[in-house]
């Protein structure tokens, strides 16, 4: 698989500066702000405030030459309204209506109705809630395992038989790579490569900044491998990706359509869920009264997960193009406009949130955006979903108290939000 470095997202450079009459801009409050930023993109939540709380549903970004928007109400509506706000010339800062992709378009992140809906349709039924009841039972189990064998073989035990450990790189990481490739059918070998794959791919979403170019050395033998597990024959009978292609077979998809589909669970199918995971982590050792909360309450698991998603969303930002001149909140945006959605800024609006930063168990956290809304809302939430509840699950039977013992690091990513370390202590029930 190769790499098309010519195009300006994720491997060139800022786009140009601005020669456009400033009188184009004038209805939209001008924000002085880089969201791709490191120091931004590792707490961006003061940014967020700034944005939320500007003059207006809309701001302009000059350093990117975008609008954004941040407002709970903004974002939904330009999340849900295809018809204006077109996934088809990228998610990312690339603009495909004038800039050649640096790897073919997703079926299901980058295109619309109508070349959207088959591939949706086939994914639906494959990834669909009662579709996914049968991997419950199994899943769990390897919940309780990798749980158990924490607990029992930890390196750091203290007198109340407490286990030290980092949870992002012993469950957050460990626990999706266990169930995730099974069910998808892939080989054993390589699967380490989800993790950069999709590290790498949501990075170049963003401009092309160090934290694309740093890889771009070492990223062309993971890019041959994801391109190797697509393919028919790669696959294991019976696995989310078999099931795929079985939808070739009868005609709702085309074979061309079937690995592009395949490469669509690689690239969001792990670091998601690993960034999800660590978020529900975080916050439940941050708030020990909601952890003891939840083990009284244990049909709070499914709660415990939205809540988490809702303040840390893995997926902070994605961007729309404008089809046509269209207005938001008395805001009119020009034709062929890249728009940047902060979805995570929207989950914390106030406007939608009381004390919205948070975490309440209490809160009914449902419509969230962090899965999107519309049409191409999260296709594998219910994957999420289940590997999340089966993780909890296990965690409040087997533990009793949730402890940092170091500050969590930060993992930076020009679109996701999460962590590198969660050092933590695990108190056995």
């Amino acid at each position: 698989m190769t790499i098309n470095s010519t195009a300006r997202c994720p491997f060139s450079g800022m786009p140009a500066a601005i020669d456009e009459p400033a009188e184009q801009r004038i209805e939209a409050p001008v924000m002085d702000v880089d969201p791709f930023d490191e120091a931004t993109l590792a707490s961006p939540y003061a940014m967020h405030e700034r944005l939320r709380e500007a003059d207006g549903d809309v701001v302009y970004i000059p350093a990117y030459d975008i609008y954004a928007v941040a407002r709970y109400d903004a974002v939904r509506e330009t999340l849900e309204n295809w018809q204006h706000f077109s996934s088809a010339a990228g998610v990312g800062l690339a603009n495909f209506n004038s800039e050649k992709p640096w790897r073919a378009p997703s079926l299901l992140l980058e295109a619309d109705p109508p070349q959207h809906d088959a591939p949706r349709a086939a994914l639906e039924k494959i990834l669909g809630a009662r579709k996914l009841r049968r991997y419950h039972d199994e899943w769990r189990q390897t919940a309780h395992e990798l749980l158990g064998g924490l607990l029992n073989d930890g390196t750091t035990v203290s007198n109340d038989g407490a286990v030290e450990l980092d949870a992002v790189t012993e469950i957050s990481e460990v626990y999706p790579l266990s169930v995730f490739p099974d069910a998808v059918g892939l080989q054993q070998e390589g699967r380490a490569n989800l993790l950069p794959y999709g590290n790498f791919a949501f990075n170049a979403f963003g401009p092309r900044n160090r934290l694309v170019t740093d890889d771009l050395e070492t990223i062309g033998p993971v890019f041959e491998w994801i391109g190797n597990q697509c393919p028919r024959e790669a696959l294991n009978e019976d696995g989310f990706g078999d099931d795929i292609w079985r939808a070739a077979d009868q005609r709702h998809i085309t074979e061309e359509q079937a690995p592009l589909i395949v490469r669509s669970l690689l690239t969001a199918g792990v670091d998601t869920t690993v960034y999800g995971i660590s978020a529900v982590l975080y916050h439940l050792a941050s708030n020990p009264d909601q952890y003891a909360r939840l083990r009284e309450n244990p049909q709070l698991v499914r709660r415990v997960f939205e809540e988490a998603l809702r303040l840390e969303s893995p997926v902070q930002t994605f961007f729309r193009t404008t089809t046509t001149e269209v207005t938001i909140g008395g805001t009119t945006l020009p034709e062929n406009q890249k728009v940047l959605m902060f979805l995570g800024a929207a989950n914390r609006d106030p406007r939608r949130w009381e004390n919205p930063d948070a975490f309440d168990l209490t809160r009914d956290p449902s419509g969230h955006l962090a899965f999107g809304s519309g049409v191409h809302q999260c296709v594998g939430q219910h994957v999420a979903r289940l590997e999340a509840s089966c993780v909890m699950e296990a965690l409040i039977e087997r533990v009793e108290r949730i402890e940092f013992i170091a500050p969590p690091q930060r993992h930076i990513n020009n679109t996701l939000i999460g962590w590198d370390s969660l050092p933590i202590r695990f108190v056995p029930a």
